[in-house]
């Protein structure tokens, strides 16, 4: 009996020009539909309709793809932008003009003068914050949405993301292993064969079942006694998914995987999840999910709770380029969603390929499914309809400027058996380099992207494996045709990485092992032949060179190593001079940049580099990490060679598939199996998300048989999938290859081939190899060529004129005052010049941001020695000095008041601090004990005489990093702004009788006036707190100060001596209220996208400082309504906006 799915909603042709969806709604894309230009589009036009540019949201699956995202969204905007400028021109000039080409533009620029004027305006604010919109991967997004959640989120600020936890994965496979089975009383590890269940299947079992711990494991035993090999790798598999993910908390480690698993939870809490799915609503209106094809059950659970029902959810995809099965991603998920999509929409017009090639292509693959029913290739219509590949001066040989070819080796039905592989392979590889050389040599003309013949760069060829790439690559160059492997991994997964490991080492411990390994690096260039016969005089002068280079690598660092070597030893040239030489020393050179990157920023040594990169090299191997892309700056001159995986998303005027005819098909041999569980007592179901599992019983586990049948129909599809991908990266040509093989049958060419053109869209697993292609009309479009059907045409790149070479003239103006500052830097001259008055005392209270003033500064004191009356302060016996500060910002930003005894949480957080200070003269207690009054002290009217105690985690932002652009940032902008203007500001604004009035005065001291605001401006707020009134939230920007404001030579220290009058003199004079501005120019800048109706005048709550030390309690002394040790200050909203302004480089009003 078989179940089939809900029917879905029929799918139908999407008009970008449309009514914009609402609801949630599915656009299937094909390969080159211009998914990235529909995104782009239906973002503009919303932004356009009056979406906030804040409550959208756009998902993709990668970084790089992220980057592009977010540029072509920009991109799409500035052209609307302008496309609107000049149809207001046109309509005030009374001149209708023409209108834009561009569908989208024409639309948007279609309407009455108002109407394109109100676009306008909202076209422009989006561009002016384009910072504000969420374009992120997968994973910035959840972690974005559980830090935005806050205490409604499992969610532990402390913990340590980590991309690799395959140290992790070991550690607790061995021990889970040796646990179980290292006392068994019988053969190791138990009665069953070691080598179906040894310790190298055991870790092969831990690694899948962690990188799928949201997936359930079977099959599951009858019961807790059962003895068997299936029942043993189940209760391993449990347990080192149960110890792994102790450790993890126990560490403080989370992945990508957890942060999925996390915020899922987080959702779905029966108590906090309603609020945090209100929230998301909230905020993201409308949401846009590029290549869901790639999601998993997982992700798509997440954005199907938060969001579908209540905001719009547009998820666009292509299935039949599903192809990271083995990342984790499941095209159930993406059919699921269109089961339950309002509408489904395909994007139905190739912009990518000839007309010719799209229908060639259709002849091949239209209709056929491609491992599920509901994974179909839909006819689609092409934009270039003339032929962009013709022949050029010389005549080509007939076929050879043909859509599509296959060349293939004519079968023998004489033959006993299929050749190898291995034979084939090679003689695949003669043929593509031989086809490749007649092509450049006869010349044709391709009119991509301009007119001209057709070069290297403009070929690619992709394979299954960097292996085998190499070998092409390898062919070609040797051939005289430039090649290059591209996303061939990480530099750091290349021999020039371990040649530098090499050289490192050696430069740490010269000694001649070392010596005598680096001399076969590239470095020094010795043979093998020639180390064996090298002299002592020889291995001396070697070893003093090594010795030399070591003291350049310890006293001038990376960069000089490099250009000593070079000179030393000619490196350039005897590399270059080397078949790959180019790759090679671009290698060393990059990894050089890399390591002198990194021993600069975290000041290493020789032997913190080698543990860095021995890191780097094991991550890269592992694959654990986004890759450090390879460069080279000639690759756009060379045949590309890259994986069909490594192709996705990109495009090639002409591809060569060497690979499509060969799939090796194995026999179950009892590895895991990762499938869709589509049949359950005798029942087959169309398979869904929801019945994603992972064997882990091997050969003889209960239902095997039905799920390696599975298994084989969903590898498969991913075969289809990927040939899918590989013949329609092509613009003009695609070329492959057929031959007669044991890994023929099941291959996709084969069965695309060879398949029933009777209209049925499924395909048999398997087609015998019974004649070849020449034997088949496929009709026009095709070339069918035997391999070796015409003589080689060598092939010579043209020779380049040499011009003459000159000097480069350096034309440029330095711009001297550009600089990325603080509010330490910007304020330091004053503070050095300054004489202070004895008796008040500052501490620098280093940030993690350098924004707090610095050490050993006195703050002057205008009005009075300080009070002898008054209670004394709970601080009065703790020390002063920079760690003391460190440790008391550290308890503030780690305390949640309301999670029990606030006492003891202190005394704990005091102890945790502490134990990084073991000199402190100060026990747990008693630093508790001084810290505890200040969380009971009233905060003043400022703050509705809350509390901090009073005040939630979720309403507290702790340590707000920000950086603000100064007169432009990046782009400068022509205006001179000085920090003189700033107290122009201050004077020309601030309101009679404020307590900083004074304070533009001191701003006007040359050291200070003339110090350029340019560049950018960093810092920390220590927290920003959120206080719930009548009219609604306001927000108040809040540091603490651990200050000594008493006589150091008069104790106890007096809560007094932090009377709001002292409060007001120590401020001007530590320069705080420039912080304090600073800092509400950030809070402004991040409510402005942050705050949904954000009002400066509502919402910016004013700045509190509080001096701890001069707060007891609820029992706090107040002057004029204040409490002692808290300075309260709210100034004109009009002073933070107008301030915002100047900083950026605006002209004062």
């Amino acid at each position: 009996m078989t179940i089939a799915p809900p029917s879905a909603v029929e799918a139908t042709p999407f008009d970008i020009c449309g009514p914009l969806p609402t609801g949630t709604t599915v656009l299937e894309a094909s390969a080159g539909t211009g998914k990235t230009y529909a995104i782009a589009a239906l973002a503009a036009r919303y932004i356009a309709a009056g979406e906030p540019l804040s409550e959208l949201m756009m998902i993709t699956f990668g970084r790089m793809a992220t980057n592009e995202l977010r540029l072509r969204i920009r991109e799409r905007l500035a052209a609307v932008e302008s496309a609107l400028s000049h149809a207001l021109d046109r309509d005030h000039e009374d001149d209708q003009g023409t209108a834009p080409a561009d569908e989208v533009l024409a639309l948007l620029c279609t309407g009455d003068q108002d109407e394109l004027r109100v676009r306008h305006q909202r076209i422009r604010a989006a561009l002016a914050d384009f910072d504000s919109v969420m374009i992120a991967t997968t994973h910035e997004y959840c972690q974005r949405m559980l830090d935005e959640l806050g205490v409604l989120g499992d969610h532990e600020p402390d913990a340590v993301f980590t991309e690799s936890l395959t140290d992790l994965v070991h550690e607790v496979a061995a021990d889970v292993y040796l646990r179980r089975y290292a006392a068994a009383p019988f053969e190791p590890p138990f009665p069953f064969s070691s080598d179906k269940f040894g310790e190298v299947t055991a870790v092969s079992i831990a690694t899948e079942v962690i990188g799928s711990e949201h997936v359930p494991l079977v099959p599951v035993p009858t019961d807790d006694t059962t003895l068997s090999e299936p029942a043993e790798r189940y209760r391993f598999a449990t347990d080192v998914r149960e110890q792994f993910t102790i450790r993890k908390r126990r560490r403080r480690l989370y992945s990508y995987e957890d942060m999925l698993l996390r915020l899922r939870a987080t959702l779905k809490d029966p108590v906090t999840g309603p609020a945090a799915v209100q929230r998301l609503r909230d905020r993201y209106r409308i949401v846009l999910i590029d290549e869901f094809q790639d999601t998993d059950p997982v992700q798509w659970d997440i954005i199907r709770t938060a969001f579908v029902g209540h905001s719009t959810v547009i998820l666009i995809g292509d299935p039949k380029q599903a192809i990271y099965a083995f990342r984790g991603a499941d095209v159930y998920s993406y059919l699921d969603a269109v089961g339950e999509a309002g509408s489904v929409g395909t994007l139905a017009t190739n912009w990518r390929s000839d007309g010719g090639l799209v229908d060639a292509l259709g002849t091949l693959m239209s209709g056929v499914t491609l491992g599920d029913p509901r994974i179909a290739v839909r006819p689609v219509a092409a934009s270039h309809t003339e032929r962009r590949l013709i022949a050029g001066d010389a005549l080509a040989p007939p076929g050879m400027l043909e859509p599509v070819r296959i060349r293939y080796q004519p079968y023998d039905p004489a033959a006993e058996s299929a050749e190898s592989v291995d034979v084939l392979r090679p003689r695949i590889t003669d043929d593509l380099v031989a086809d490749i050389s007649n092509l450049l040599a006869a010349g044709p003309q391709l009119r991509v992207n301009g007119d001209g013949r057709v070069r290297p760069g403009d070929i690619a060829v992709l394979v299954r494996r960097n292996k085998r790439a190499e070998e092409i690559a390898g062919a070609l160059i040797r051939s005289g045709i430039p090649a290059v492997v591209l996303g061939a991994g990480s530099v750091f997964a290349s021999e020039s990485a371990d040649h530098w490991l090499t050289l490192l080492t050696a430069l740490e411990q010269p000694r001649q092992q070392q010596i005598r390994a680096v001399s076969l690096t590239p470095f020094v260039g010795w043979t093998m032949p020639r180390l064996a016969t090298a002299d002592e005089a020889a291995l001396t002068g070697l070893s003093a060179t090594i010795r030399r280079w070591s003291r350049v690598l310890a006293h001038r660092g990376v960069a000089a190593l490099v250009e000593t070597i070079t000179s030393d030893e000619d490196l350039s040239r005897r590399i270059l001079s080397d078949l790959g030489g180019e790759r090679r020393l671009t290698d060393l050179r990059h990894i050089g940049q890399s390591l002198h990157a990194t021993a600069t920023a975290g000041q290493l040594g020789v032997g913190a580099l080698i543990a860095w990169l021995r890191q780097r090299i094991d991550e890269a191997r592992t694959q654990s990490t986004e890759e450090r892309s390879r460069r080279l700056e000639t690759d756009d001159q060379a045949v590309q060679i890259l994986t069909v995986h490594g192709s996705k998303g990109l495009e090639f005027p002409i591809v060569y598939l060497p690979e499509i005819w060969d799939r090796w098909c194995p026999d179950d041999d009892g590895q895991l199996l990762r499938i869709h569980q589509s049949r359950t007592d005798g029942i087959t179901r169309t398979p869904s998300a929801d019945d994603l599992v992972l064997d882990v019983g091997g050969l003889t586990g209960a239902g095997r048989k039905d799920r390696a049948a599975q298994d084989r129909l969903e590898s498969g599809g991913d075969d289809l999938r990927l040939a899918y991908v590989a013949l329609t990266r092509a613009q003009v040509q695609v070329v492959a290859w057929w031959m007669d093989s044991r890994n023929t049958p099941g291959s996709a060419l084969q069965r695309l081939l060879f398949r029933s053109r009777d209209g049925a869209g499924e395909l048999a697993d398997r087609y015998p190899v019974n004649t070849d292609p020449g034997s088949l009309a496929l009709g026009p479009g095709f070339s069918i060529e035997p391999i070796g059907d015409r003589p080689v045409t060598s092939w010579r790149a043209p020779s380049r004129a040499e011009g003459a070479l000159r000097l480069r003239t350096f034309d440029r103006e330095l711009d001297l005052a550009w600089r990325r500052t603080s509010y330490t830097s910007l304020t330091a001259a004053a503070h050095g010049t300054e004489v202070s008055a004895a008796g008040v005392t500052s501490e620098p209270e280093p940030a993690k941001e350098d924004d707090e003033t610095p050490a050993a500064e006195t703050l002057a004191d205008a009005t009075a020695r300080p009070p002898v009356d008054g209670p004394v302060s709970p601080m009065d016996g703790l020390p002063m000095g920079a760690a003391f500060g460190t440790v008391v910002h550290a308890i503030f930003e780690r305390v949640d008041p309301q999670s029990g005894d606030l006492a003891a949480t202190l005394r704990q957080i005091a102890a945790d601090e502490l134990a990084h200070l073991p000199a402190q003269e100060m026990t747990p207690q008693a630093l508790a004990d001084g810290v505890l009054p200040a969380w009971l002290t009233p905060l003043g009217p400022l703050a509705d005489d809350l509390r901090l105690a009073d005040i939630p985690v979720a309403d507290r932002l702790s340590e707000l990093t920000f950086e603000l652009p100064l007169a432009g940032g990046s782009t400068p902008r022509d205006r001179d702004v000085r920090l003189g203007d700033v107290g122009d500001l201050l004077a020309r604004t601030l309101p009679g009788g404020d307590p900083l009035s004074r304070y533009p005065e001191l701003l006007a001291q040359p050291l200070l006036a003339d110090q350029p605001l340019r560049g950018y401006l960093n810092g920390s707020i220590d927290a920003v707190l959120r206080i719930h009134g009548v009219s609604g939230p306001r927000y108040v920007v809040v540091d603490y100060k651990t200050n000594w404001l008493g006589d150091l030579d008069q104790r106890p220290l007096r809560v007094t001596a932090y009377s709001p009058d002292r409060l007001g003199e120590a401020m001007m004079h530590a320069h705080y209220p420039l912080q304090a501005l600073l800092y509400s120019v950030a809070l402004h800048r991040y409510l402005r996208w942050r705050q949904p109706g954000y009002s400066p005048d509502d919402h910016l709550g004013g700045m509190l400082y509080l001096f701890v030390r001069g707060m007891a309690g609820p029992d706090t002394p107040r002057i004029d309504g204040i409490p002692c040790g808290v300075f309260s200050w709210r100034p004109p909203s009009e002073l933070i906006i107008e301030l915002s302004q100047l900083l950026d480089g605006a002209a004062p009003r």
